[in-house]
């Protein structure tokens, strides 16, 4: 279903341009083999920018670049950009590397959770989640007007805005916000 509305989404998109393409051509995109890995696919959008430098100044590409398979919940530059201003600088320095480190892996969940087994979690367990990231700590999982919402250990929040960006080590799911742990 979430392929087909994306599909669906892209094909009028394409029309709107007068960029016509078979619609064979643009179904066959969801049968091809992801062929870039999470940070190969980060580092290829300039909407991410911010978190790739953090991963690099947190020495986390090798590991992020590994077979996996993760699931990152990967703020954009404008979710760094609401952190109180300094944040983003102090983090990057190389003595705070251990906090970067602890802030990048809780938005990273051991194995590739589909935005619809996410959703299928939150309400098998009477309408919140809760995940184990990466750095040890949680978020809580819920919904709201139809959208995913984490919550961090600070009670700080985060909406899900795009789901299910396929890697070949993994899945991305965008969010407009950074989550913090305690």
């Amino acid at each position: 279903m979430i392929k087909r509305n994306l599909l669906h989404k892209l094909t009028i998109a394409l029309l709107a341009t007068s960029l016509t393409l078979p619609a064979a051509a643009v179904a066959g995109d969801y049968a091809k083999k992801p062929t870039t890995t999470i940070v190969e696919t980060a580092a290829g959008n300039p909407n991410f920018s911010t978190l790739v430098a953090a991963v690099k100044a947190a020495d986390l590409v090798g590991t992020l670049s590994g077979p996996g398979p993760f699931t990152v919940f990967a703020p954009t530059n404008t979710a760094f950009d609401a952190l109180p201003q300094g944040t983003v600088p102090t983090l990057l320095k190389p003595e705070n590397k251990a906090k970067l480190t602890k802030v990048l892996t809780y938005h990273v969940v051991a194995g590739k959770v589909k935005a619809a087994d996410l959703i299928a979690a939150i309400n098998a367990h009477n309408g919140k989640y809760t995940i184990t990231t990466v750095s040890g700590d949680t978020l809580v999982a819920s919904l709201s007007g139809g959208k995913v919402l984490l919550t961090d250990e600070s009670g700080g929040g985060a909406t899900v805005t795009t789901t299910d960006l396929y890697q070949k080590n993994g899945v991305i799911h965008v969010i407009d916000k950074v989550v913090l742990p305690k």
